[in-house]
């Protein structure tokens, strides 16, 4: 399958109905999973692996994974309407090898060849980001997650990899797009950059 195939899958998926602001529920645009399902799958970290996509949302990632050939996938999401839309995106388009799991990150203890993950940017709860790299780091050797491209974050991120005994490998930059959906937008499309990261054990 071609990135941009992926891509176009994946922006076509079923987004959050009644996103919560408080969990930060933006879904992430297909242009962006399809990028780093991409480059996890160029390093042979996708096809026949089990994976495990922490915060799975409505399921872009964990779907993503399946497609580009992962043995099975764990999309571990705490918000039941969320992993509903999920289930039904996922039998959409016949995929039978993702398990859905209703729970806190924190609660979910199976170990994993790779972490995907979209976590909280942490602009409505400070540090929202942390439970879910901690969770990554303990579970997996290796973690792909999206973090703001902003220079504190990357300072913070640097430091925080380090010190959990990971080291970073990979980071690209793209763009990142969000729809008005939230009391507080100003804009109808909110642009802004994020990374994406390769953490591995050190």
């Amino acid at each position: 399958m071609k990135k941009k195939h992926l891509a176009i899958i994946l922006s076509n998926l079923r987004g959050f109905e009644e996103p919560k602001p408080e969990l930060e529920q933006y879904r992430t645009p297909g242009n962006v999973a399809a990028e780093l399902l991409w480059l996890a799958h160029s390093l042979g970290e996708i096809e026949g692996k089990v994976i495990a996509d922490l915060g799975a949302g409505t399921g872009v990632l964990s779907i993503g994974a399946s497609l580009m050939g992962a043995k099975k996938v764990y999309a571990v999401e705490k918000d039941k309407k969320a992993l509903k839309i999920a289930v039904e995106n996922a039998r959409a388009l016949n995929i039978n090898n993702i398990e859905f799991v209703e729970a806190s990150v924190e609660d979910f203890n199976v170990k994993v060849d790779t972490v995907i993950m979209n976590p909280p940017f942490g602009s409505q709860n400070p540090k929202a980001d942390r439970p879910f790299l901690l969770k990554a780091f303990e579970i997996s050797d290796v973690v792909y997650s999206i973090h703001l491209a902003k220079e504190e974050v990357r300072r913070f991120i640097e430091a925080f990899v380090k010190d959990n005994g990971f080291k970073i490998t990979h980071r690209l930059t793209l763009p990142f797009e969000i729809p008005a959906q939230f009391f507080f937008h100003r804009k109808r499309l909110e642009r802004i950059l994020v990374d994406i990261y390769r953490f591995e054990r050190d």
